[in-house]
């Protein structure tokens, strides 16, 4: 089969990706702590090609097509060629997004880097920017998808004070007293942080493991608003799809030359 079809296929695929990525992104333009994420795509696998040639009784060099020939003396090497493209990993940037006051008590917004613990049901633990945070039936700080916050002594049990609050230096205060503190990490490579859901963030083994945040800097009252430029990501989404049809069309002349060939080669036979 024509080396053509399998690169314009796997072109067909990555931008299907790509197009997947930036949808997502889009899809999240209003949620908050949410950051964009970038496909990066890469040539796969690369092979070395060669080229078979022959001196005939004239002396004039002649090309050898069939793979059975290539006994034949007269190898020369053309170079590396690449058969396809794929994606090889998103990232996610790490720029803030834009600071939304909403004077809500239980809102608060990382400044600078830094991300808060929250845990599943399952007992799973994850790292968001969002700081939407609300009270549950137990007296749980949670996140807006339910998720356990995580202070220094584990979920932040918050029990049925009247009057709550968020400090800057992360402490959380009930009814006047400091009950815990946000437990905020890093990581040496957050980018390569898998994303799980709408803002709850896995580590990976590229992120690096996750160090305690030695300064806390809170915004209390506000929330950092996703980092997605809606117009970047639509010029994306064009790009994606222009790039798609023209290798659809690729994919459908190849298709149509190989039924030519078989054609041709079908009546001689």
């Amino acid at each position: 089969m024509h080396r053509g079809l399998y690169a314009a296929a796997s072109a067909m695929i990555v931008q299907e990706s790509m197009h997947d990525v930036v949808a997502n992104n889009l899809a999240n333009v209003s949620t908050s702590g949410f950051r964009r994420r970038i496909p990066v795509n890469k040539s796969f696998p690369e092979v070395l090609m060669d080229r078979i040639e022959k001196k005939s009784e004239d002396g004039e060099i002649k090309l050898i097509a069939p793979p059975f020939q290539l006994g034949l003396k007269g190898k020369f090497l053309i170079g590396d060629l690449s058969l396809a493209d794929v994606i090889s990993e998103t990232y996610m940037t790490t720029e803030s997004g834009a600071l939304q006051v909403t004077d809500n008590p239980f809102d608060a917004a990382i400044v600078g880097e830094g991300y808060f613990a929250v845990q599943d049901g399952a007992g799973n633990i994850y790292y968001s920017r969002s700081g939407h945070f609300q009270k549950n039936a137990e007296g749980q700080l949670v996140t807006e998808d339910g998720m356990l916050v995580l202070g220094d002594g584990g979920p932040i049990e918050v029990g049925d004070a009247s009057r709550f609050a968020i400090t800057e230096n992360g402490n959380v205060v009930a009814d006047g007293a400091v009950v815990d503190m946000f437990q905020v990490v890093t990581f040496e490579n957050p980018t390569y942080l898998r994303q799980v859901g709408r803002t709850a963030l896995a580590v990976t083994p590229q992120s690096g493991a996750p160090v305690p945040l030695e300064e806390i800097r809170l915004e209390p009252g506000a929330l950092e608003m996703s980092n997605v430029n809606v117009v970047e990501e639509m010029v994306r989404m064009v790009e994606a799809h222009r790039a798609y049809e023209s290798a659809s069309k690729v994919l459908m002349t190849h298709d149509e030359l190989t039924g030519k060939l078989i054609s041709s080669y079908g009546r001689t036979s």
